[in-house]
């Protein structure tokens, strides 16, 4: 049942209604690593990385209810139960207990890595579909990258060649 009507066609809602959900849960996933990572973290450089991952954790969180939203808005009922999440996330997981800032850092890239690989297959999927999901697509794909060189320049050592 949809209480909300799709100006896209069937096909067209069954593909950008998959690319928003599988946004979506990765979205919520993300945000849950980070928060994890950013309550277990220590080490010399844990404030800087602490603060970071707060960061991450704002932005997913608003990026994810653009797109919740951005389903609903096209009659797609979004699903972000922890079940949902567990089942379908492209995220790894984060190991339990205290994590040192160096391996914090490592699994952020890690983790944003993956969902930047999968945003970046929704951006060509939604692309003749529906491209005001393309453009959210590409929105928060440039905000996820920017947050992936940050990490990344946090794990550089040394200095640069």
């Amino acid at each position: 049942m949809s209480v909300v009507k799709s100006p896209l066609s069937d096909e067209y809602r069954k593909t950008v209604g998959d690319a928003l959900q599988g946004a979506l849960v990765d979205l919520v996933d993300l945000s849950l690593v980070a928060k994890q990572i950013h309550w277990n973290v220590v080490g010399p450089r844990f404030r800087s990385v602490h603060l970071q991952l707060d960061e991450v954790v704002t932005s997913t969180r608003g990026h994810s209810d653009t797109v919740a939203e951005r389903a609903a808005a096209l009659g797609i009922s979004p699903d972000g139960r922890a079940e949902a999440i567990a089942k379908t996330s492209g995220v790894g997981t984060v190991k339990e207990g205290w994590i040192n800032d160096v391996d914090a850092v490592q699994t952020m890239v890690a983790a944003l890595h993956a969902v930047i690989v999968r945003m970046r297959e929704r951006i060509t999927a939604t692309d003749v579909p529906d491209p005001v999901t393309q453009d959210i697509f590409i929105g928060l794909t440039a905000d996820l990258e920017k947050h992936h060189w940050m990490f990344q320049a946090e794990n550089v050592r040394g200095s640069a060649a």
